[in-house]
């Protein structure tokens, strides 16, 4: 069973490899830059990572697309994060004649907005009929349906303040809370929220709240084997 510190160590590692020493993420912030990515495409982990969350450091060795064979979607990632990073440093101010941090920076929302592949649903389906036939383009529209319906720019869905809230966890932990607890309100069986929040009340070293959160979490999900990595360890080292 691994816990909740060994998948932001493996995490970290993943970024490492992936982003050009300038980039290369702190521990404490490399999950929170992980769910920029997962927000703003809205994809899962895995959807980068072979085999998900716990193993991604090996996933990511494996997503090396083999001769001839369209890149994998690590190696994109990897592109488009050093796209990214160029259009911010060096295009937006040369365009401007602002430095780059008087730009509003482009990430990964700005063009997908929270869909994976950033483009008019009639040019996807239209690519998919012509590359790969019919059947294939009614079953991709209807997993991009069962996925993506009824979203607009502002995403109110489960993962917006959870995203919000993982960005200023380690500085304001107290705002992070507020923000996770009105995500409950309309997302009140939410794992990836009591998660968090457990995370949160662990920046406030309170850990008996963050001990009950997740045993909150658990009595939701009580085969959800991360939560009890998570709780396993955050009793181990319980600060009393």
């Amino acid at each position: 069973m691994r816990s909740f510190k060994w998948l932001l160590v493996i995490a970290t590692v993943a970024l490492q490899t992936s982003l050009a020493p300038a980039q290369t993420a702190a521990p404490r912030d490399a999950l929170a830059m992980m769910q920029t990515f997962v927000s703003g495409l809205g994809v899962k982990c895995d959807y980068c990572h072979v085999g998900g969350m716990g193993r991604m450091a090996g996933g990511a060795q494996q997503a090396q697309a083999q001769p001839g064979q369209p890149p994998s979607h690590m190696e994109v990632a990897r592109n488009m994060m050093a796209m990214v990073k160029d259009l911010n440093e060096r295009i937006l101010p040369a365009a401007t004649g602002k430095d780059a941090s008087a730009n509003t920076r482009i990430q990964c929302v700005t063009c997908h907005r929270g869909v994976a592949i950033p483009g008019q649903l009639s040019d996807i389906m239209a690519k998919a009929a012509f590359k790969d036939g019919g059947e294939a383009a009614v079953a991709q529209y209807r997993d991009l349906r069962k996925l993506y319906y009824g979203r607009q720019a502002y995403d109110f869905g489960e993962e917006t303040l959870i995203t919000a809230a993982s960005a200023m966890a380690t500085n304001k932990p107290d705002d992070a809370a507020a923000l996770l607890k009105l995500n409950l309100e309309f997302y009140p069986q939410s794992i990836r929220t009591y998660t968090q929040l457990a995370y949160t009340y662990t920046r406030k070293l309170d850990d008996d709240a963050a001990i009950a959160t997740l045993e909150k979490a658990l009595e939701i999900s009580p085969d959800n084997s991360m939560v009890k990595g998570q709780l396993e360890q955050l009793k181990s080292y319980h600060r009393k």
